[in-house]
This record gives structure tokens, C-alpha cells and sequence, in this order.
């Protein structure tokens, strides 16, 4: 199964002020993420959802990875909302606990934004985090 990156994802650091209430899933869908997520699996016939998961790269250690998933894995954890499913990869789960998966478009570019409450510190450019 060769992974197929899907679109860009940037990171937003959320406010240690916020304080967050214990969620059921480990990461949460805006509805324009659901929308986009829908779209981008039309015509896609062999997957069941969208995989996230982090893998090592950038100046600040880790970044977001977004695939197409055409099975679940031994331990990834499935967020079912709207209709749509999202996978978590076992790695990425602790990191995105309690995260927000959003999806903004704006006039220069379109991309999925992570409100994540457990991030340290972020690169400048926002591709990268540490937790």
C-alpha cells in the first residue's frame, strides 16, 4: 500500500489559557473539514477514509501527514463524524488528543488546520511542531 499525500497542513498553537473539556474522539472535525474531507473522497471508491498521522521533519520535529486509507490498521484509532472517517495512525495518537481539525481557504492558498492544545512550539512557517 503506497501512501499518497493528499493536500498541506499547517500548525496553530492553541492558548495555555484555554481549557479544554474531555472529549469521546481524539481529534474533532469543523464542518468545513468534513465538507473538504467529503469532497476529496468522492470518486475514490477503494478507500474508507482519510489517514493523519505526524512523522519526523521540519525545524521543530514533527509535521502532519493526510493520506488516503483503503484499510484500517492494526491500531489506528477511527473518528466517524458526518459521515466521514478519519484515521489516526498509533503514532500520532497521543500527540493529536483533544485537537481540532479544521479546513480554511483564503485568496493565496486552501488547507487543513490542526488546533492542537498540546503543541509546545512551532516553526516559523507553521509546518512543523514539538510537543
Amino acid at each position: 500500500m503506497a501512501a499518497r499525500t493528499v493536500i498541506g497542513a499547517t500548525v496553530k498553537a492553541v492558548s495555555r489559557q484555554r481549557k479544554f473539556a474531555a472529549r469521546k474522539a481524539a481529534l474533532t472535525l469543523t464542518p468545513a473539514a468534513v465538507n473538504k474531507i467529503k469532497t476529496l473522497l468522492e470518486g475514490h471508491q477503494d478507500t474508507i477514509g482519510l489517514r493523519v498521522g505526524v512523522r519526523q521533519r521540519g525545524c521543530n520535529g514533527l509535521s502532519y501527514t493526510l493520506d488516503f486509507a483503503s484499510e484500517k490498521g492494526k491500531f489506528d484509532e477511527v473518528v466517524d463524524q458526518d459521515g466521514v472517517k478519519v484515521l489516526i495512525d498509533s503514532k500520532a495518537q497521543l500527540s493529536l488528543l483533544g485537537t481540532e481539525m479544521d479546513y480554511v481557504e483564503n485568496k493565496l492558498s486552501s488547507e487543513f488546520v490542526f488546533h492542537n492544545p498540546n503543541i509546545k512550539g512551532t516553526c516559523g512557517c507553521g509546518e512543523s511542531f514539538n510537543i
